[in-house]
Order: structure tokens, then C-alpha cells, then sequence
């Protein structure tokens, strides 16, 4: 059986194994490159050929799935007990047919691979989502809205069918400033939050059948955080939570990550 080398990602050279499995169940190990080393473990090339993987990508989320909470895992191990190790994490399914291959690679971006472990060093990567209760927050804006609050004075002197229309007119008042009023709010979220962190930059909004949440998500952001700041970058969040919470604003947090978005 033909046998690859399956990247999980690069690191600093340290002293430890690996008690996670590599993707095909053999054994995670580092291939050294002068004071770098890549984690990798071996695979059949036959499983994890570039058009089997495209095809099972295709045929069969549950193995795809699989293996790429695996990739993460090893990635996640070799973070540290802490997390705090930096790595450059690979993308899944980067194999090398043989040794020369991967040294080859090494060599090549070896300059640029100590560049970013530099910038990386004592930096996580850290999410925040934030989702709204749409209901809610419409209503503190109407609260607040003095021209809605003129015409519901209005309303109340006027036939049925003209407090009808006065109605209508209301709500798409309310809705127009509520879409400004968040746009402004996400705003200043990001931009809070970005002052804790190291760099910043907006993930994918995700709708609900993915996400789970009762209520839509409105911001999806990604942070570089130094160990320095990561309290004060909790705390920040935690704050908001606090401080936006009666207007049906909900943030959560996660990490530390492997630094996927920073990595260029």
C-alpha cells in the first residue's frame, strides 16, 4: 500500500507525542525542519487522493465530517495543554507523497512559516456571534421613536379604518430606523471589541437552521487576542452582553481556536 504524509499543521519544535489518532488511525508524529517541525501522520494514498477526497466530499458528509474533526483535533493537541502554542494550521487534506516532498515545502516557505509563528506568538484566536430578538429590539426602538410617538397620539382620535393605515405607516417607520439603528450597533460591537484584540475580521452569518438559535445572528467576528488582553477581551463581551441585553441583543464567545484567519 502506498503511503502519504497527511499536514496537520507547523509549529516550533517541542518536546512531546501525540495521544490523538492521525485521520486514517495510525500514529500523529512531527517531521523536524531546523527549529520548525510539521505534524503530520501517514495515510493510504489510495483513501486520500485529491479526487477521492472531492468525491467523498460529495458522496459522503459523514466521513468528511469525521475526518475533519480529527484534522482539528491533532491541530488542537499540538496548541498545547493551554492553547497557547502557536501553530499555523494547515486546511484539511494537504498530503505529500513522500518526504522529499514535504521537506521540500519546508525549505521553501521556511522564512515565511518563522514570520508568522512570530507574529502568532502569545496570540489565540477567539469568536464572537452575536444574535438578536428581532421583537424586542424593535420595540425599545419605537419606545424611543418621537415621530412614532406622535402619530399613535393621532391614532387615537381616528377612525377605524385611517388608524389602520397611521398603523402601517408606524410599523414601517419603526422597521426602516430599527435596520439603521442595528447597522450602527454592529458597528460599534466590532469595533469595541477589536480595540481588546490584535486584529479583527467579520466570519459568515449563518442562518438559523445551521446555528440552532431561536433568534437570527447579526455579527459573526473573528479576533486575534494576546494573552496580555484576553481578560480585558472577555470582559468587554461580557459587558455588552450586560449593557445590550434588554434591547434583545445575546453575544457568546469561544475559543481559543487555531488561528486560521491569521495566518497570512
Amino acid at each position: 500500500m502506498n503511503k502519504g504524509f497527511y499536514l496537520y499543521c507547523i509549529k516550533q519544535k517541542t518536546d512531546f507525542e501525540f495521544s490523538t489518532e492521525g485521520i486514517d488511525g495510525g500514529k500523529v508524529f512531527t517531521f523536524p525542519y531546523q527549529d520548525l517541525e510539521a505534524v503530520v501522520s501517514e495515510v493510504s494514498l489510495e483513501n486520500f487522493s485529491s479526487e477521492d477526497l472531492q468525491r467523498k466530499a460529495q458522496e459522503d458528509l459523514g466521513w468528511i465530517k469525521e475526518k475533519a474533526l480529527i484534522h482539528e483535533k491533532v491541530i488542537e493537541e499540538a496548541m498545547g495543554k493551554n492553547k497557547t502554542l502557536s501553530v499555523i494550521p494547515m486546511k484539511f487534506g494537504i498530503i505529500f507523497k513522500t518526504e522529499e516532498n514535504l521537506a521540500e515545502i519546508l525549505n521553501k516557505d521556511y522564512l515565511k512559516f518563522k514570520k508568522i509563528l512570530e507574529n502568532l506568538a502569545g496570540k489565540q484566536e477567539w469568536s464572537v456571534k452575536v444574535y438578536l430578538n428581532w421583537k424586542s429590539f424593535k420595540e425599545e426602538v419605537k419606545k424611543v421613536n418621537p415621530q412614532v410617538k406622535d402619530k399613535e397620539k393621532e391614532i387615537v382620535s381616528m377612525p377605524e379604518g385611517m388608524a389602520y393605515f397611521m398603523e402601517k405607516q408606524i410599523d414601517e417607520l419603526v422597521l426602516k430606523e430599527a435596520d439603521e439603528n442595528l447597522q450602527e450597533h454592529i458597528e460599534s460591537f466590532f469595533e469595541n471589541l477589536k480595540k481588546h484584540a490584535e486584529a479583527g475580521a467579520r466570519g459568515k452569518i449563518l442562518e438559523k437552521e445551521l446555528t440552532g438559535s431561536t433568534f437570527p445572528m447579526v455579527l459573526s467576528a473573528i479576533f486575534l487576542v494576546s494573552e496580555e488582553k484576553k481578560k480585558g477581551f472577555v470582559k468587554e463581551i461580557n459587558e455588552l452582553n450586560g449593557e445590550y441585553k434588554y434591547k434583545g441583543f445575546n453575544f457568546e464567545y469561544g475559543g481559543p481556536w487555531p488561528p486560521y484567519n491569521f495566518i497570512s
